[in-house]
C-alpha cells in the first residue's frame, strides 16, 4: 500500500488539518519544552526557585527592586545544575538606598509598606575598603519580576515555570502506569474470557466503585506524603478505564479473520495479542490516555491544594493556589489566578487534543 493511502498517513493529515488539534498540540509541546528546560528559562535558577525575600512579598507584576548580591560561601557547581537547579550562588538583599561611612557601607532595607527603615551596616568583607561607586558597579543589580512575587517574596514566574515540570511529569508517569497495568489486564480478560475474565472484571469493578480522589488520598496517606507517592497514587487509579476499553476491543477483535489466520499458522497467544491484535485496537486507548493526562494534572493539583501532593519547597501549581487563595478577595487575586489559569490551559489542551485524536482515528472517516 502506498504511504499516501495508508490509514496512519490519512490520520496524520486529518489531525494537521484540525485547528484545535494543532493548537492544543502546540500548547502541550510548549509546556513540555518549558518543563524540560525549566532551570535554563527561569529567572531564578536556584533549586526550586526558593530564594525568599519577605520584604518584597506579594508585589504586583512588573515590580522592580534593587538588590545587593554578595557571593555565597561554599559555592558548588555540577553538570546536573541545568536540570536540578543549583544552590543559591549569591546572598541577595533588597535595598532602597546605600551610604558610605568610615567603618563600611550601610544600606536601607526595602520595606514593602513604604516605611523608611534605618540604615544597617553591611557585614561583608567586600564592603570594608571598597568605594561606594565601585561597590554599586560590582555587587548591586536591579531585578524586574514579570509576574510579581508570592507571599514569601519568591519570583512567581520562576515558580510557575518549575511547577510546570511537576504537572507534566505527573501526567506522563500516571498515564504510563495506567497503560502498563490496564493494557495487559484488559487484553488477558478479553482474549481468554471465562473465569479469567470474571476474576479480572471483579477487580476492575471493585476498583471502579471507589471514588478516584478518595482512593488517591488513601494511597497518599498510606505511603506517606511526597512527590513519588503522587505518581503511584494517581497512576493506580487510572488503569481501570484503560482495562475496560482494551477488554471490549479484544473481545471483538479476537473473532476477526486475521486472528484466525494467525492461529492457523501456529502463532502462540502472546504473539497474536501483542503483534496482531493490540496494534489494531490502540486508537481508543490513545484518546483515553489524553483525557487521563488531563485528569492526572487536575488530581495532582487537588492533592497539592489539600497538602497531600508535592511537598514544599517543590513548586506545584496546586500548592501555589493553596498558598494564595485567600488573596482572591483582596487586590492581589492574580497570585492564585495565574497558576489556576495555567492548570486550565494545560488541561483544556489535552482535552482538545483527545477530541481531535478521536476524530482523526475514526476508521470510518479515514477509510
Amino acid at each position: 500500500m502506498a504511504v499516501s493511502n495508508s490509514v496512519a498517513f490519512k490520520t496524520l493529515q486529518k489531525l494537521r488539518s484540525s485547528f484545535w488539534g494543532v493548537l492544543s498540540l502546540s500548547i502541550i509541546l510548549a509546556f513540555i519544552a518549558i518543563a524540560l528546560f525549566a532551570y535554563v528559562i527561569a529567572p531564578d535558577s536556584s533549586r526550586y526557585a526558593n530564594q525568599m525575600h519577605i520584604s518584597i512579598h506579594s508585589q504586583p507584576p512588573g515590580f522592580t527592586a534593587d538588590f545587593i548580591q554578595l557571593p555565597a560561601q561554599n559555592q558548588s557547581t555540577s553538570l546536573t545544575d541545568f536540570w536540578n537547579g543549583h544552590d543559591a550562588s549569591t546572598t541577595e538583599i533588597p535595598y532602597e538606598a546605600l551610604e558610605r561611612k568610615p567603618d563600611g557601607i550601610y544600606y536601607r532595607p526595602y520595606d514593602v509598606d513604604g516605611q523608611q527603615q534605618p540604615f544597617q551596616k553591611l557585614e561583608s568583607p567586600v564592603a570594608k575598603e571598597m568605594s561606594l561607586s565601585r561597590f554599586r558597579e560590582s555587587y548591586t543589580t536591579q531585578k524586574t519580576f514579570i509576574l510579581g512575587t508570592d507571599k514569601y517574596g519568591r519570583d512567581l514566574l520562576s515558580r510557575m515555570i518549575i511547577g510546570a515540570r511537576v504537572s507534566i511529569s505527573i501526567g506522563f508517569v500516571a498515564v504510563l502506569i495506567s497503560l502498563l497495568i490496564g493494557i495487559p489486564l484488559g487484553a488477558i480478560a478479553g482474549f481468554y474470557g471465562g473465569k479469567v475474565d470474571a476474576a479480572i472484571m471483579w477487580v476492575i469493578n471493585v476498583t471502579w466503585s471507589i471514588p478516584t480522589l478518595l482512593m488517591v488520598i488513601a494511597i497518599s496517606i498510606a505511603l506517606g506524603k511526597g512527590f513519588l507517592t503522587v505518581f503511584i497514587a494517581v497512576g493506580l487509579t487510572m488503569w481501570v478505564e484503560i482495562a475496560r476499553v482494551v477488554r471490549g476491543q479484544m473481545i471483538v477483535a479476537k473473532e476477526y479473520q486475521y486472528v484466525t489466520a494467525a492461529r492457523a499458522l501456529g502463532f502462540n497467544d502472546l504473539r497474536i495479542i501483542t503483534r496482531h491484535i493490540l496494534p489494531n485496537i490502540l486508537a481508543p486507548v490513545i484518546v483515553i490516555s489524553a483525557a487521563n493526562f488531563a485528569a492526572a494534572i487536575l488530581i495532582e493539583a487537588g492533592l497539592s491544594f489539600l497538602g497531600l501532593g508535592a511537598q514544599p519547597p517543590i513548586p506545584s501549581w496546586g500548592s501555589m493556589i493553596k498558598d494564595h487563595y485567600q488573596y482572591i478577595i483582596l487586590d492581589k487575586a492574580y497570585l492564585a489566578i495565574v497558576p489556576g489559569v495555567a492548570i486550565m490551559v494545560l488541561v483544556m489542551a489535552f482535552m482538545l487534543l483527545g477530541n481531535s485524536l478521536r476524530d482523526a482515528l475514526d476508521v470510518k472517516s479515514t477509510s
